[in-house]
């Protein structure tokens, strides 16, 4: 890896809202036992037609390149068609992140005729432990079905799953289902303690098991790039392996799971929460990213201010203005804490309370390792029950063992 000044002084660009994730609706079809933002109901005062179009507009005057619209599921509101079409027609590449459910034929296609490039569907283990996370029979089967539906409409199929205990053991028959559906690109990244995933303490992975998660990864994205070769199709034509913002950092693997095959040279770049990356709720509330607890980070909401008052505001220049003073723990005293800044921040924060310290990291985990020490997190404070919020651990450290806990078979009954 290159040295942390050479990776910081990369970053030359002018902060600003290039990509934009934006949860239109509390409003799901699903109602996921790990979905952060407890989603399910919709919110009483959720934006009004008229004022998602004026937010797209403010999004436009900010310089957003890219739009992923979220929810809940945003395909469940009636006016998504209208607001796709809006931001397609002035320039921006709008996405859309889904469980799937009800992501028919027709609705894929009507997406796409307004201007939708591309979708990505979560998958979060095989069909088992997928409908016990989604907390729906069905489910998985029906996540495939929008995978083909999307597919059918002509636009570019992705997929995301969020890694925990329940399925870090089953990624390669993870990844040769979604391979075998025709899946482009398929994100791993963690399951964090936020909203219901709070409430499952025993889920969430241990730090230390990040080694071999990604390790399983990259084995996984070599043979699929050994098998794309000996077909005589490139990479950017077939399945591949990236790691979501949230699951890293600096270790063996980083560049092959981070780069794309046109450019090899990719990394972890630290958090971009306020910097390049936006996150809005559907009530209007701006955060610098969407995962994001919402009440350490809103910056305001736009039926009081400006997009751009919000954008320029102090509760979103948290990474402009952040220095490695913040870091602590591990995290304060490692070679990358210049570039990294102690990784994702969220997942720091709905861990431990507070940013600048994240023991889901490669380096360190391997680091510790390699001094006979793993690190561990015990439950520590239940989460309240609100959207985006989250409970606590305490950071422990052990003597390391090369035993990993079995598979846990102690799934809830679906009924």
């Amino acid at each position: 890896m290159p040295s942390p000044r050479v990776l910081r002084d990369r970053d030359v660009n002018r902060p600003r809202p290039i990509y934009t994730v934006w949860e239109i609706t509390l409003r799901c079809d699903h109602a996921c036992a790990h979905c952060g933002s407890r989603a399910g109901p919709v919110r009483d005062d959720e934006l009004d037609t008229a004022e998602l179009l004026a937010v797209a507009d403010a999004l436009v005057e900010l310089g957003s390149r890219e739009v992923t619209l979220i929810g809940g599921e945003a395909y469940l509101r009636s006016d998504v068609y209208e607001l796709v079409e809006h931001l397609a027609k002035a320039g921006i590449r709008v996405t859309m992140q889904t469980g799937g459910r009800g992501l028919t034929a027709a609705r894929a296609q009507r997406l796409r005729d307004a201007g939708l490039a591309a979708i990505g569907v979560s998958i979060d283990g095989t069909e088992t432990v997928h409908d016990t996370l989604r907390a729906s029979p069905g489910s998985h089967a029906a996540a495939i079905r929008a995978i083909e539906n999307a597919r059918a409409a002509g636009m570019i199929v992705t997929s995301n799953s969020q890694i925990n205990q329940l399925n870090m053991h089953e990624l390669p028959e993870i990844a040769a289902e979604l391979e075998a559906a025709g899946v482009l690109v398929w994100r791993g990244q963690l399951t964090a303690p936020m909203g219901r995933a709070a409430d499952h303490p025993e889920w969430i992975i241990q730090p230390y098991m990040v080694l071999d998660i990604i390790d399983t990864l990259a084995k996984i994205q070599a043979e699929a790039a050994a098998r794309a070769e000996a077909r005589g199709v490139s990479e950017m034509a077939s399945f591949r392996v990236t790691l979501g913002n949230n699951l890293g950092y600096y270790g063996r693997h980083e560049q092959l799971l981070r780069s794309r095959p046109d450019r090899r040279d990719r990394f972890f770049p630290g958090c971009q929460a306020g910097r390049y990356v936006l996150g809005i709720e559907s009530d209007g509330t701006v955060k610098g990213c969407p995962s994001l607890p919402t009440a350490p980070y809103q910056g305001g909401n736009v039926r009081e201010l400006s997009l751009e008052q919000i954008w320029e505001g102090e509760a979103l220049r948290f990474t402009r203005d952040r220095t490695t003073d913040e870091l602590w723990g591990h995290c304060a005293s490692c070679y990358y804490a210049d570039v990294c800044r102690a990784g994702c921040s969220f997942t720091s924060h709905s861990t431990l309370g507070r940013r600048g310290n994240n023991p889901f990291c490669y380096y360190r985990a391997d680091k510790l390792r390699k001094q006979g020490v793993r690190e561990v997190i015990v439950h520590a404070r239940r989460a309240p029950g609100a959207p985006y919020d989250f409970g606590g651990f305490e950071l422990r450290e052990q003597p390391w063992s090369d035993e990993l806990p079995a598979p846990r078979r102690s799934l809830p009954v679906l009924s």
